[in-house]
């Protein structure tokens, strides 16, 4: 079954996040190093921001590199870190040309300067792009997120600039990192794993949660397809019964 085809422009989601996991897995199977695994996950990357834009997706965040992958071996960190850096100047093009805007959330003043002076590079390079917006969660924790809203909105109270009987969910979300961007319809999570790895726990309160066997590196265009082709067979209740939701429509 050809899923694309099977998608109905009228109920995709607007953002979808992906936590990409199983390039070590898939790279021990082969009787490789983890890197080999993680060199060939970018062939997915490029895979699936394709796939995304071929759907008419208008956000996609990919988780990766968490704050915990910093207790990585410091070899394989040091190789991730290389690959970023390689596969952010070897996409620039191929981004550009497909009208994608790039955008990264998480503690970026972490990652090594190397790292980041490419990152900002297709960053402005890109930020014009109308299409697809391609967000990269790096050196992100969810929690650490959400902690440091709570210290802004302390920090501004006790300045005066807000009260504390104001506060509502906005406030909040007006002070992540995703603070002008949608909350994801749909996360995605590869290698069999059924975890949120502390990955957008505020902003996926309401989200579709998919989950699939298939390893990060073998993911093509057609499993995205085949995610959001199962997101569109679902009822989005949001606490309604499935009465009130069929009477609105």
């Amino acid at each position: 079954m050809k899923f694309l085809k099977n998608i109905t422009k009228e109920n995709l989601p607007v953002h979808i996040a992906i936590i990409m996991d199983g390039n070590g897995r898939w790279a021990k199977k082969k009787g490789n190093k983890r890197i080999f695994g993680h060199k060939n996950g970018v062939k997915a990357v490029k895979q699936t921001v394709e796939a995304a834009g071929e759907a008419g997706i208008k956000y996609l965040t990919l988780y990766a590199f968490s704050s915990e992958n910093w207790n990585r071996p410091k070899i394989e960190v040091d190789a991730l870190m290389t690959l970023l850096i390689s596969a952010v100047k070897n996409e620039t093009e191929n981004l550009m040309n497909s009208n994608v805007r790039v955008k990264a959330i998480g503690n970026i003043s972490a990652l090594p300067e190397s790292v980041t002076e490419n990152l900002n590079q297709i960053i402005n390079k890109t930020k014009n792009n109308t299409g697809l917006t391609l967000i990269l969660a790096l050196s992100y924790s969810a929690r650490n997120e959400i902690t440091n809203a709570v210290k802004q909105i302390a920090s501004e109270i006790v300045s005066g600039k807000i009260k504390p009987e104001t506060i509502n969910e906005n406030t909040i979300s007006d002070r992540l990192y995703t603070h002008n961007i949608p909350d994801p319809e749909l996360l995605i999570r590869t290698s069999g794993e059924y975890r949120l790895s502390n990955f957008l726990l505020w902003q996926i309160s309401y989200t579709e949660l998919y989950f699939t066997d298939t390893l990060w590196p073998d993911f093509k265009k057609e499993d995205l397809f085949k995610a959001i082709y199962d997101f569109q067979q679902r009822e989005r209740r949001f606490g309604k019964t499935s009465e009130q939701i069929k009477a609105k429509n």
